[in-house]
């Protein structure tokens, strides 16, 4: 794990499944960054399109980008793990193979982190469609500290944003579902003594797609639902409490749109 103080190596973990129509401006945002000092490990989830072929080709002129191929498809936690048990810098960037960052994002995250001694933090981002035309507004009411009861309610951090300080929190890991991983292990972040703080300014883009499980409120609602007990093991009573506080800012978020 890279220790220097001023330029930490950040590792850019990024699952793909099936991403030939976007993963060449995931990985061009990421060359793109103002700060340089980084490496991307990309786990493919058995790809059957051209997936493989385009990062190999990206890897052709490329050397901080690694691929790992499963061997059978597991879903987007194992491939997030696999790369996180190769990655070798202090600080982790998570990214999705359809998503992008802005020029400046790592650059500003790792200051923000430095300058206020931060273990855990995250940004805005632009929700953009297919085309990557802007689909809706900022999230602007996000505090600027997140702790356990607040996060527990509803989950506010994108996962493209997010930036883990290692040497502050230790090993980290995924737990195996096919969802709602990334939420679980803000939670167990949280409950560990370490809040997620808001840089408040978008620095990514998040891709909407029609098919995508977090496009389905019914089926988020469910998985939030065995988040909470499942995961959690909150009692009957807690998980109703805390499952009407979802519903209530999904609705209320939905309905400023």
């Amino acid at each position: 794990m890279d220790t220097q103080l001023n330029k930490p190596l950040i590792s850019v973990i990024t699952p793909a499944y099936n991403s030939e129509a976007h993963i060449s401006q995931t990985i061009e945002s990421v060359r793109a960054q103002t700060l340089q000092d980084w490496e991307m490990i990309i786990t493919d989830d058995c790809s059957s399109d051209r997936t493989i072929d385009i990062i190999r080709s990206f890897q052709e002129k490329e050397d901080r980008i690694k691929l790992i191929q499963l061997e059978k498809n597991q879903g987007a936690a194992v491939a997030r793990n696999t790369s996180i048990a190769e990655a070798k810098g202090r600080f982790l960037a998570f990214l999705d193979s359809d998503d992008q960052w802005l020029p400046e994002k790592l650059e500003k995250q790792l200051q923000f982190m430095q300058a206020n001694d931060v273990a855990f933090s995250f940004t805005q981002y632009y929700p953009v469609n297919e085309a990557g035309e802007k689909a809706g507004a900022v999230e602007d009411e996000i505090p600027d500290k997140i702790e356990y009861n607040q996060l527990i309610k509803s989950n506010v951090i994108g996962c493209l944003t997010v930036m883990l300080d290692l040497e502050k929190t230790g090993p980290v890991k995924m737990v195996n579902i096919r969802t709602r991983q990334d939420y679980v292990l803000w939670l167990e972040l949280c409950k560990r003594g370490f809040p997620a703080y808001n840089l408040k300014e978008p620095l990514a883009l998040y891709r909407i797609k029609g098919e995508s499980i977090s496009s389905n409120k019914f089926k988020m609602a469910k998985q939030n639902w065995k988040v909470y007990r499942e995961i959690e093991k909150l009692s009957l009573l807690k998980s109703i409490w805390y499952f009407l506080h979802y519903i209530y800012l999904k609705t209320k978020k939905y309905l400023k749109k």
